[in-house]
Formats: structure tokens, C-alpha cells, sequence
């Protein structure tokens, strides 16, 4: 089984060239709310926009656009926040400059 994450948080599987999805009756917005709230995690962390994203090595605007709903993290950074919500200072801790020299 071949699956996909979708920009829009929905999950399908890729079958005979085409895409079916793995909860057809779940609406779109019952998979957004998996998302971790950028902004209260940004908030829990004490750290301004420009702050969160220079420590996630992301642009701001692409924070601002999580935060605004305007796009969703997908992939990698959808498992970094994760990550973040249990726990915040051992990432930022990892992800600081120097740290993989450590």
C-alpha cells in the first residue's frame, strides 16, 4: 500500500494510477485539527514569529501562514512540531547552531 499526505492534511492511497482516500466520509477539517497549533506552540515557547521560525530554519512568512491557516505543515515539519508540543527545549536545544558538533 502507497499512501500520500496531501497538501490539505488528507490522506490517500495511490492504487491503478489514481488517488483514493483512506477516510472518504472524514471531512478535511476534522484532519486539520491533528495539526499541532503552531501558534500556541510558538506561544508556549515564549518566541516571536521571527524568533520560532530562525530556530525551526524555516522562513517567517511560512509561520505566518501556518498560524493564519493559510497552509498546513506537511512531511518533516509536521513531525517536528509534534515533537515541539511534548518537548519544546530538547528540540530547540538540538536545533540551536553548534549543536551537532556537541
Amino acid at each position: 500500500m502507497r499512501l500520500r499526505l496531501k497538501a490539505d492534511g488528507r490522506i490517500v492511497e495511490l492504487r491503478d494510477g489514481g488517488e483514493f482516500p483512506l477516510a472518504p466520509d472524514m471531512p478535511v477539517a476534522a484532519v486539520r485539527t491533528i495539526d499541532p497549533a503552531v501558534r500556541d506552540l510558538r506561544q508556549r515557547a515564549q518566541l516571536t514569529q521571527t524568533e520560532f521560525a530562525a530556530r525551526l530554519g524555516v522562513p517567517v512568512d511560512t509561520i505566518r501562514n501556518w498560524e493564519q491557516g493559510k497552509r498546513m505543515p506537511r512531511g518533516p515539519a509536521r513531525a517536528l512540531l509534534a515533537v515541539i508540543a511534548h518537548a519544546p527545549d530538547t528540540v530547540f536545544a538540538a536545533l540551536a547552531p553548534g549543536a551537532a558538533e556537541a
